[in-house]
C-alpha cells in the first residue's frame, strides 16, 4: 500500500518544477452553508489540471529501459496532457489513445506538446487497443491512475490542502479512476485522520461507487457523462483498497446538478473549469453529502481544460 513517505518523496521531486496551487473563498457557497468552502485550484496547475503532478513524478522516477520504448498511454485528456508536457523535457516518445468522443481541446493540446494521438471508439476500445500498442511496439505504459508513482504525485495536493487549510472538516473531491483522491486520502489519513475526504462521481461514471458495491473493481459496460475527464470504466487495483480504506463515503451527481455547477463556478467564482472539476460544487449544490458538523469544506477544483464549443453548452 502506498505510505504518506512516497507522496513526501514525490512533493520534492515535483516542487522545483510545480508550484502549489492557490485556495479560493467560494464566498457565495461560504454565504449559503454558514461555513467557509475553499476551491482548491488545480486548473491552474501545469497543463491546465493535478495529471502533472502525476506525470512529472512517474518521468522523473524512471528508469532508462522505462524510457526507451517510448511510453503509451489511454486518456480522455488530462493525463494525455501532463504526460505528454512531461515527456517532451526528457525526450521520450509518447503515444496516446484517446475515445473517439475525447475534447478536440485535448486532443490538439496534447499533439501540440509533441504526442502521437490515436482516437479510437469509447475508453473501453481504446484500452484494448493500447494493451495491442504495447505489445506490437514494446511501449511502458503509464497508466493514469493505477500506478504508486502517478498516485503519490497527485497525493501532493492532498499535502498542499493540509498545509493551506488547517481547520478542514472535509475535503470533496472528483473520482475517475480514482488516483487523485487515493494520494489525498493516503496523506490525510496520516496527518490529520479527522478529515473527511469524500468522493464525487457522476452518475454515469460511478466506477468507484461499483466497485465498492462488488467488493472489488469491476468494469461498467458503458460510461455516459459530459464529465468526460471522470468517464473511467473501472477503477484501479490499485486505488480501490486505498479509495476503500481513506475515504469516509462517495456521492453522485446528475448531469443537470454539473450543468448547474459548472454555471456556479463560471458567474459566481468566477473559474472557467471543466465539467469533471465541477462535480464537487454540485454536490454542495444540491445538497447531495452528508458533511462533517464542523470545519471548512475544500472542494478540489482538478481542471479546466475546455475549448469554446465545450463551453458554449454552459454558458
Amino acid at each position: 500500500m502506498l505510505q504518506l513517505q512516497q507522496i513526501q518523496q514525490a512533493r520534492d521531486t515535483i516542487t522545483p518544477t510545480l508550484s502549489p496551487t492557490p485556495l479560493i473563498l467560494d464566498h457565495v457557497l461560504s454565504d449559503r452553508l454558514g461555513r467557509r468552502v475553499w476551491l482548491k485550484g488545480e486548473l491552474f496547475q501545469r497543463t491546465g489540471s493535478f495529471k502533472s503532478r502525476g506525470a512529472l513524478n512517474w518521468l522523473r522516477t524512471a528508469s532508462a529501459d522505462e524510457l526507451a520504448g517510448g511510453l503509451g498511454a489511454v486518456s480522455a485528456g488530462n493525463h494525455a496532457l501532463g504526460l505528454a508536457w512531461a515527456a517532451r523535457a526528457m525526450g521520450a516518445a509518447v503515444t496516446i489513445v484517446m475515445p473517439e468522443n475525447a475534447s478536440p481541446f485535448k486532443v490538439e493540446g496534447t499533439r501540440r506538446l509533441g504526442a502521437e494521438v490515436i482516437l479510437h471508439g469509447d475508453i473501453n476500445d481504446a484500452w484494448a487497443l493500447m494493451h495491442r500498442l504495447v505489445e506490437e511496439r514494446g511501449l511502458t505504459l503509464v497508466h493514469p491512475y493505477d500506478d504508486e508513482r502517478i498516485i503519490a504525485g497527485q497525493g501532493t495536493v492532498g499535502l498542499e490542502i493540509l498545509d493551506q487549510a488547517p481547520e478542514a472538516g472535509a475535503i470533496l473531491c472528483p473520482v475517475g479512476g480514482g488516483g487523485l483522491i487515493s494520494g489525498i486520502s493516503v496523506a490525510v489519513a496520516t496527518r490529520q485522520p479527522s478529515l473527511e475526504v469524500i468522493g464525487v462521481e457522476p452518475e454515469g461514471a460511478a466506477s468507484m461507487a461499483h466497485a465498492w458495491q462488488h467488493g472489488a473493481p469491476t468494469r461498467l459496460e458503458s460510461v455516459a457523462t459530459c464529465a468526460k475527464s471522470l468517464a473511467a470504466a473501472v477503477v484501479g487495483e490499485l486505488t480501490y483498497p486505498l479509495c476503500r480504506t481513506g475515504v469516509a463515503s462517495l456521492a453522485r451527481v446528475d448531469e443537470p446538478a454539473i450543468r448547474h455547477a459548472m454555471q456556479h463556478l463560471l458567474y459566481h467564482a468566477k473559474l472557467m473549469t471543466e465539467p469533471g472539476a465541477a462535480v464537487g460544487i454540485a454536490c454542495l449544490l444540491d445538497d447531495v453529502v452528508a458533511l462533517p458538523p464542523s470545519g471548512d469544506i475544500v472542494v478540489v477544483i482538478t481542471g479546466g481544460n475546455l475549448g469554446r464549443e465545450e463551453l458554449q453548452a454552459f454558458l
